[in-house]
This record gives structure tokens, sequence and C-alpha cells, in this order.
């Protein structure tokens, strides 16, 4: 689950790591309002007005603002409130944004010139450890940097045992250059953001900047956090933080259906019970010149409720020339998928694009004669190169 930045910082805030202070306003007035308050609170001068949307590179598209006065609050956010923002992480129709958070000036003049940092806290998959990446190259996309300066990104991981440890936090400190004051402080906010990341259950803190104050002062300028949506049992407050509105809206429905399913642009909808033969059916597919429209795994109780609702999920992409429904039957038998595609197709009426359905399994011989004496427009299969040559006849 995909959080905004203002709610990334509460949860860092929460655990002590210093952010940049702001307040969340859907309208101009709002931002007027939040404005004021955030002056009385902190005393700056100058906002920083950020669009609130799940995307990366919000400033490239005009989506971050500088307002030196309140008549800039308001025709900024005025601008940026109800824009479609289009990034170089969104698709090419943008996303609508709804709310902006309006933030205090963090670039204020001092004894130091300000600098900006890259940090991150993940799962290194390859080593089944938490690491800390972390670059001086702050403001940056860290591809670019990886890209380019590969030697100016540094990993520090994290052994599951004894957490992190305090020569490590030390040691990303020295290596980002600090001394002194900031020195401290950036060693208390490394520690403080590994504990916010694990025992908040996230997947992804991503603080990009990370600044270093004129005055020393080491502040989240940025949060990008992602809560594994496995532990979100354990964070019921959490939970409330999600914005359907920033998601898929065909993913959302299918998830409050029990029903596993990621949008992909492609032209073969496919319809599968379990994660491993959806992967192996995407192949299939791609092996039959076609290309996935999309990942649905039905589970293990494939019946007629289920597939058509299935069934309506694959067919609001416009871009589907066929489905292909490939059921192994172990847990759940083939006749009663067979059944359940049947009674789905005759509730929904006529369906206008080829089906091919491929049962094997427990009574897949029952199930294939069942889709045959239909009289529906539905082939029927039984091997896998069986079912990818009626995907490839469909299409061509």
């Amino acid at each position: 689950m995909n959080l905004h930045e203002y709610q990334g910082k509460e949860i860092l805030n929460s655990f002590g790591v210093e952010i940049q202070r702001g307040i969340v306003a859907t309208t101009p007035k709002e931002a007027v309002e939040a404005a004021k308050k955030l002056t009385e609170q902190t005393g700056t001068g100058w906002h920083v007005i950020k669009a609130q949307v799940h995307a990366g590179g919000r400033g490239k598209g005009g989506g971050v603002k500088l307002a030196k006065n309140i008549k800039e609050v308001e025709e900024i956010a005025g601008k940026i409130i109800g824009m479609d923002l289009v990034t170089p992480q969104t698709s090419a129709e943008g996303k609508r944004v709804h709310q902006v958070l309006v933030a205090e000036d963090v670039y204020y003049p001092g004894d130091n010139e300000p600098e900006e940092y890259y940090m991150s806290v993940l799962l290194n998959r390859s080593t089944g450890r938490n690491m800390i990446m972390y670059s001086t190259e702050g403001g940056m996309d860290i591809e670019t940097v990886a890209e380019e300066t590969p030697h100016l990104i540094f990993t520090e991981e994290i052994d599951p045992a004894v957490g992190l440890l305090g020569f490590q936090a030390r040691r990303v400190a020295f290596n980002l250059g600090l001394s002194g004051k900031a020195f401290k402080e950036m060693t208390k906010f490394v520690t403080a953001l590994y504990k916010a990341y694990n025992e908040s259950d996230s997947s992804l803190f991503e603080i990009n900047p990370v600044l270093k104050t004129s005055d020393d002062r080491i502040i989240a300028v940025d949060a990008k956090v992602s809560i594994d949506d496995n532990a979100l049992f354990r964070h019921k407050d959490y939970m409330e933080m999600r914005d359907k509105r920033e998601e898929n809206s065909v993913e959302v429905e299918a998830k409050e259906k029990g029903l596993n399913y990621v949008d992909l642009d492609g032209n073969v909808g496919c319809m599968v019970n379990g994660a491993g033969l959806a992967m192996a059916t995407m192949d299939l597919i791609k092996q039959a010149g076609g290309e996935p429209a999309n990942f649905l795994d039905v589970g293990g109780t494939a019946d007629a409720e289920r597939v058509e609702a299935a069934f309506k999920l694959i067919l609001k992409d416009p871009s589907v020339k066929a489905i292909l429904i490939n059921i192994f039957g172990g847990i759940v038998r083939c006749d009663r998928v067979a059944q359940g595609v049947i009674d789905a197709y005759k509730n929904m009426g006529t369906i206008h694009v080829p089906i091919i359905v491929r049962l094997q399994g427990t009574n897949a011989d029952i199930a294939k004669k069942l889709i045959d004496d239909s009289g529906l427009d539905v082939q029927s299969a039984i091997e896998f190169q069986e079912a990818a040559d009626k995907v490839k006849e469909v299409l061509s």
C-alpha cells in the first residue's frame, strides 16, 4: 500500500525522525489558512506547495512550487489542485491532484550551505536482508546516479538477528562526509529511520532528499513509503491512510471481491488458479504471439459467481481481444469450474471476445465434455500447446 508524502512523514515523525513540517489542504482557501498556521508554528516566511499523488518526479511536472507570500500560496494551490499531473512515473494522462501539502521552507540562509542526500531502506532480495541505500547525490533520480556515477551509491546491510548497529549508522554519516553536529544528527536520523521502516512493516522508505540545513539539522524533505499489505492487520491506523483514488480502479474492485488482479498492457485476458500457473500462462500467451492483459488468480474456489466477477473485470479492458482460462483442478474439480464458466457466460449474455478454456486435473474429461456440449462460443483445450495454438488462431 503506497502512501502520500504527508502520510509517510507522519509515520516518520512518530518514530522521532525530523521532518519538513506541513499541513494538507484540498482547496486554495485551505492552503492559505494552512500557510498562516504554519508561519505561526514555525516562523517560515516562504511556503512550498506540493501536489499529493502516488508518483515521483512531481517537481518536473509542475507539482512542486515555492510561494514567497500568501497571495502566491493561493494562486499556486489553485493551479495545482485539480490538475492532471504528468511525471516520469505516471501515464500520459497523468494523475488528478486532489490535495496539496503546504510545507515550511527549510532552505533558509545560515552559516553553511544546505546539502541534499538520497536515502532509502528496503529489502535486498539477493541476500534476504534489509539494507540502507544512500548517496551524496540527493534530489536526483537514483537510477540516473546508479547509471552515471555508481561509485557514489553506498549500501549498509542489516543483520536481522541484531538489527542496525551504532557503528553502521555512524558509517553512513561518515560516508556522506559529515562532521560535528551534522554527523551526530545524521546518526540519530538513520537510527530512527530504520526503526520506522522496521516497526511499520514497510517494504520501502525512500527519502529524497534528506537535507542538511544551513544550521546542520538533518531533515526528511520528502517521503515515499510503501507498507506491506500482508502486515496491515497489525496496523489498523495505517489501513485508514489508503487512498483508493490513487489506485487502479479495477484492481481495487478485484481486491474487494477477493481476487488477485494486476492490470497489464496486453490483448489476452488471463483467468487462472494459482500464481505459478498464472506466470506460466502469461509466458504461454507471449509464445503464442499475444501479450497478457492482466494477471488474475481466482484462487481455489472458481465457482460461477467468482468466474463471473473475473470475466467482468477482464472485459473492462477494451484492449482485450481474447480470454484464456487455464485451471488446474487439484483442490477444485474441473467439472465444477467448467459449470461455473457456463453459468457465468449465460448470466452475462453474449461475450464478444473468443474464450479458450484449458482445464487439467480432477474430472478434466468431464469438464471438456461440458464445455463442448454447452453450445456456447467457448473453445476447450487439454494440453498447454493446444491452448497456445488456439490463442494464436483467434488473434490472427
